[in-house]
């Protein structure tokens, strides 16, 4: 090995440690270091637009004349999943970890059905960045399609992980075998487009391909299906991933729902959040929530980081908070979940 080489090395080593036990100046070291691909991209075009009305265009949802129901480029992932392992198939609610890691992940859907394009809510995004926090997006295929530049940021970030949430948000529990099948395949070949394009970039400008495999995690949308559908999912390879705490809602400003999730994880807890402004203050309730978790003693993970450290805890069915407490969604919404509020639905909105 080279002189360079270990220097390099010795450098590293150096700054993690720093970064560890808590020195603000070498944890930003730290991130700059572990994020050369975001190199990609200005501190400008990374984080929230400095044009306010620019930001919230980029946050809002914004209702399509018609459902776009059209494929992505490419239909078919090229790459195929090996084996399930036994351990992690079923619907995964949690992770038991081994005494005294206390880790949590924290996971961002970003969700788009027929009828809209959804919104990236930089803000959110920008305060995980600056707290060197790890998360996991599920993302949708259309809203990866929809937003090439944000998604290919995430993918550039190595404290993120993706992934697949279903083409349009279709509702598992109702969805026939082959519109499932193509919800999840749609995303998956686009999600591999992207990273295409990623590792072109990357090649462009002298730095290593991203490395970053096919998308090996997928959430359900509205929480919805049963041993079924997890068979079907888990028989794709595909683990399933759901969440023990709903990290949306509750009452009070944004500190105090972010106490309520801090006081509602434990070591291997998976937060359920989303990223496109929905809620629209969620972004404020992680700015609060990082430094909440860090006081208590959590760390964050990914999702998959945490499956490697532990055993998956699992249920029959998915849910919110209790079972059958999103049934509603089965008819909520036409065309298997992808489409407009169904008639009997629309005056409530």
């Amino acid at each position: 090995m080279t002189q360079r080489f270990w220097t390099l090395v010795s450098s590293l080593l150096i700054v993690g440690v720093l970064a560890t036990v808590g020195f603000p100046a070498a944890r930003s070291a730290a991130a700059a270091m572990a994020g050369k691909p975001l190199g990609l991209w200005t501190a400008d075009q990374l984080a929230e637009p400095k044009n306010a009305a620019r930001a919230r265009a980029e946050r809002a949802i914004h209702a399509l004349p018609a459902p776009d129901l059209s494929a992505p480029a490419r239909m078919v992932p090229l790459e195929s999943l090996p084996i399930l392992p036994e351990a992690r198939r079923g619907i995964i609610r949690r992770v038991t970890l081994p005494a005294g890691d206390r880790r949590v992940a924290l996971t961002f859907d970003l969700c788009e059905r027929t009828v809209h394009v959804t919104g990236y809510d930089a803000r959110l995004v920008d305060a995980l960045r600056q707290a060197n926090a790890k998360a996991t997006f599920f993302a949708g295929g259309k809203w990866l399609r929809s937003h090439p530049e944000r998604a290919l940021q995430l993918m550039a970030d190595p404290r993120f992980e993706l992934g697949n949430h279903s083409w349009t948000h279709a509702n598992m529990a109702v969805a026939p075998e082959a519109i499932r099948k193509q919800q999840v395949e749609w995303t998956s070949a686009q999600f591999e487009l992207l990273r295409e394009e990623l590792d072109r970039r990357l090649a462009a400008h002298g730095l290593p391909a991203s490395e970053r495999g096919p998308l090996k995690l997928f959430r359900l949308p509205y929480g919805r299906g049963g041993a079924e559908v997890a068979q079907f999912l888990n028989g794709l390879g595909l683990a399933v991933i759901q969440w023990d705490v709903v990290g949306e809602g509750g009452r009070g400003n944004a500190q105090a729902r972010a106490q309520v999730i801090a006081d509602a994880v434990r070591p291997g807890s998976i937060v359920l959040l989303h990223a496109n402004a929905v809620p629209r203050d969620t972004a404020e309730v992680v700015r609060r929530l990082l430094p909440l978790l860090a006081h208590k003693g959590y760390a964050t993970a990914t999702v998959s980081e945490l499956l490697d450290a532990g055993r998956p805890e699992t249920v029959a069915e998915g849910y919110f908070s209790f079972p059958g407490d999103n049934a509603i969604y089965d008819t909520l919404f036409t065309g298997d979940g992808t489409g407009p509020r169904a008639a009997r639905f629309r005056k409530s909105r």
